[in-house]
């Protein structure tokens, strides 16, 4: 297979023009590289924040921190002593457009250190400073819609995890933790500063990240992967230090550079508290005739989480009667399959390093589902303690979890998993679950193994990989066993993947998330990307599946998936034309093929049934995407074409505008129609959002969405103020309100003000010291 798509590769390359020789060739020397030097030196010393970068040419994949004799200001002005005689990172290449290319904007960062943090300046020089783009204040805002510059540190430097740090000019903060091949976590947050500044050649950004925030083996002469990565937003341009290769990027850690002059560096082994308090205010609740079901009611509520450095590469969370009082809504969800829906993770104590308790396939059958802890049908169950140890020994890398859920669920939750290091980045593991408890009716346990083989053959990324997993209940008799294997060709020209699964009816993690079972399934793509070799109608890279389409195909359990009398349901999707433009605008126009076959009747929205039986029909869709870089950017799907035995045409928008940093408004809205045998119905949702950031430390958020299926409209208002980091406060308001035609105070009636279906406004305050 591999040979066939490096074969593919080569003649769409050749079919297209993108030879080799028409972009530069990234080892070896350019008239505009050294122009680039020279220009940092000779720059205006009034706009000129650091002297001239100090040339390494031997060593251009290292970097070494300079360490401070004194304290440096955090203020995005780079004047300290420290930076005067720093080493230098200068010349980036872009990933995108032109791969291997001299960045076409000037780039300096230097490294410093003291005994408590890491110091990162960034100049980020701009011949344009008028274009720079800066839209966002909030923390973990969507920097994608800015210029940006984005930190990496592999602090264990095994090439396998990592954390990234972004900032804009704004100062905005965003971060994420990096797990296995490319596993990305943007839920976690870590401590850590940055300040920026702007002028009239461009702009500064200076972070200082305390190195209790990383995870490293302490002692001897240690060394971190690095690299920097920073984006144009106006020209759609990705630039690095480091793996700027097409098939690379700043997530392929085997490419990445190295930063040195950590000698002496250890990690307190201190503890950090986090105790919080609570009030809530609980306004009466009511049913659809409104009747009031409950009490208005004030309450409060203290506790704990704590982290624990249990050793300098060994990390444990304690939580203490838990809570997730100001953790963002689940956005709702008009579901028109058989299947269960699933939502993502939110709550801060499962999000660090939640990578490593991954075993299975992403939304569809996963040994661990922490969502299925403290919550149940969505509904909060209280979480009396927990308790989580993450980190690495040696070559191996460890996770465990054992939390205790009170009323209405009185169970016991732990989770064990262990992987071992395989060659540069592979890995094998193993993971236990098991739920008991005076709640739970006997012991219920799973067990699985896994095994990931991220590799470069002939510079061209491959992905073989594998899981088996077993579950034992005590309603099933036996092991039911579940299977997964897959192989996965993830590059520019050419992005193919292949995977067979086995879900054996009864299989059944309690702890884990199953879309189905008795089942087996087949799915892969083979798609195209050529790059045309010069601009025509301002288009950069085709999106193309064609002659063969994306396909995921499930038949019986004990059927075969080559015979079409076995299949319960099956999707086939075609791209003809697709593309994205210079400008970052994107567009495709699918064709697709489904089928479906339900053994029993389902209610598919309302009173409809769709009736047991064999069902194809055949689609088609537009999509049109604006790029996040224009000050109204939005997205659009038209859809239309059959649906089971009837007919559906759909229309999905969704618009946003972003000011000067500080105000922002979002809407999204989604309509079906459907005209079935059975029934036709219009399935909508609609949301809308109008977001106020004061600073980068306090914003207010204010979320509406509405469905017609479950016939409600929700409001959520949060307000959200950093006094330091580490330190937060949040007052939240939360109401419900019913929209079914048949109730007696159905919203926007202003009596339904008073016949709130939920309604609750929390305050809650957690503040962090450490030891």
């Amino acid at each position: 297979m591999i040979g066939w798509l490096v074969a593919v590769s080569g003649m769409l390359a050749l079919t297209y023009g993108i030879a080799a020789g028409q972009q530069e060739d990234p080892g070896a020397p350019s008239v505009l590289s050294a122009r680039r030097v020279a220009e940092d030196s000779t720059g205006d010393p009034a706009l000129d924040p650091l002297p001239a970068p100090v040339s390494n040419p031997a060593r251009d994949s290292i970097i070494v921190a300079a360490t401070a004799t004194a304290d440096v200001q955090l203020d995005g002005r780079l004047d300290d002593v420290v930076w005067a005689a720093a080493d230098s990172i200068y010349i980036f290449r872009q990933r995108e457009p032109r791969s291997g290319a001299i960045a076409s904007e000037r780039t300096v960062v230097r490294v410093a250190r003291d005994r408590d943090a890491l110091y990162i300046a960034v100049r980020a020089w701009d011949s344009r400073p008028a274009a720079i783009r800066a839209t966002q204040l909030r923390r973990d805002a969507d920097l994608g819609s800015d210029d940006n510059v984005t930190i990496l540190i592999d602090s264990f430097h095994d090439r396998r995890s990592g954390f990234l740090f972004r900032t804009n000019p704004n100062g905005a903060m965003w971060d994420s933790q990096l797990s296995g091949s490319g596993d990305e976590n943007d839920d976690w947050n870590g401590i850590w500063e940055v300040a920026t500044s702007r002028d009239g050649g461009g702009w500064t950004a200076e972070f200082r990240i305390p190195f209790r925030t990383l995870r490293f083996r302490s002692g001897g002469s240690p060394s971190f992967g690095f690299n920097v990565r920073r984006f144009i937003r106006r020209a759609n341009e990705e630039d690095l230090w480091r793996s700027y290769g097409r098939a690379e990027g700043l997530r392929q850690l085997q490419n990445e550079g190295v930063l040195g002059g950590l000698e002496g560096l250890r990690r307190e082994l201190g503890i950090a508290f986090l105790p919080y308090a609570l009030a809530q205010a609980v306004e009466s609740e009511h049913d659809l005739t409104g009747a009031r079901t409950s009490a208005s009611r004030l309450t409060g509520k203290v506790g704990l989480d704590a982290k624990l450095a249990v050793s300098p590469t060994l990390t444990a969370d304690v939580t203490v009667n838990t809570d997730f009082a100001q953790v963002e809504v689940d956005r709702q969800v008009v579901n028109l399959t058989r299947f269960p829906t699933f939502f993502p993770e939110k709550r801060e104590f499962f999000l660090e390093s939640s990578g490593i308790f991954d075993l299975g396939s992403h939304r569809e059958a996963q040994l661990f589902y922490s969502r299925r802890i403290g919550l149940q049908s969505g509904e909060p169950v209280p979480i009396l303690a927990g308790t989580r140890l993450y980190g690495k020994v040696g070559s191996w890398t460890l996770g465990a979890l054992d939390v205790r859920t009170g009323d209405g669920d009185d169970a016991n939750n732990a989770v064990l998993r262990v992987k071992h290091d395989l060659l540069d980045r592979s890995t094998i593991g193993a993971m236990l679950t098991q739920r008991s408890g005076p709640g739970v009716d006997g012991v219920e346990r799973a067990g699985g193994l896994d095994m990931d083989f991220p590799l470069v053959v002939g510079g061209y990324n491959i992905e073989p990989s594998f899981w088996i997993a077993g579950t034992r209940t005590p309603w099933v008799e036996g092991t039911p066993v579940a299977w997964h294997a897959s192989v996965d060709y993830p590059n520019d020209l050419v992005d193919a993947h292949l995977s067979l699964r086995r879900v054996a009816a009864g299989f059944s993690p309690t702890l884990g998330f199953v879309s189905r079972t008795g089942v087996r399934t087949t799915s892969g793509h083979v798609s195209f990307g050529p790059r045309p070799s010069s601009s025509f109608l301002g288009i950069r890279q085709f999106h193309i599946k064609l002659p063969l389409p994306d396909w995921d195909i499930t038949a019986s359990e004990h059927g075969s998936l080559a015979r079409v009398s076995d299949w319960k349901s099956a999707e086939f999707e075609w791209r003809p034309l697709g593309a994205e433009l210079e400008s970052g605008d994107r567009f495709e126009i699918n064709i697709s093929r489904n089928m479906d076959a339900p053994a029993d009747s389902f209610d598919i929205f309302g009173d409809v049934l769709v009736p047991a039986g064999s069902y194809w029909w055949t689609r088609g869709e537009l999509v049109l995407d604006a790029s996040e870089g224009r000050t109204v950017s939005g997205f659009g799907r038209f859809s239309w074409g059959g649906f089971y035995d009837g007919h559906r045409t759909g229309v999905d928008l969704s618009l946003e505008w972003r000011g000067n940093g500080n105000v922002s408004f979002g809407l999204d809205y989604s309509r079906d129609d459907v005209h079935l045998p059975g029934g036709s119905f219009t399935a909508v949702e609609t949301s809308g959002e109008v977001e106020y950031d004061f600073s980068t430390r306090m914003s207010l958020q204010s979320f509406v969405q509405y469905n017609n299926d479950s016939d409600r409209v929700d409001f959520n208002v949060r307000f959200h103020w950093i006094p330091v980091i580490g330190d937060d406060l949040y007052v939240v308001w939360n109401s419900g309100y019913t929209t079914d035609p048949d109730a007696r105070y159905r919203f926007p009636h202003r009596r339904s003000l008073t016949r709130q279906l939920n309604g609750a406004l929390v305050v809650k305050a957690v503040h962090r010291f450490e030891m």
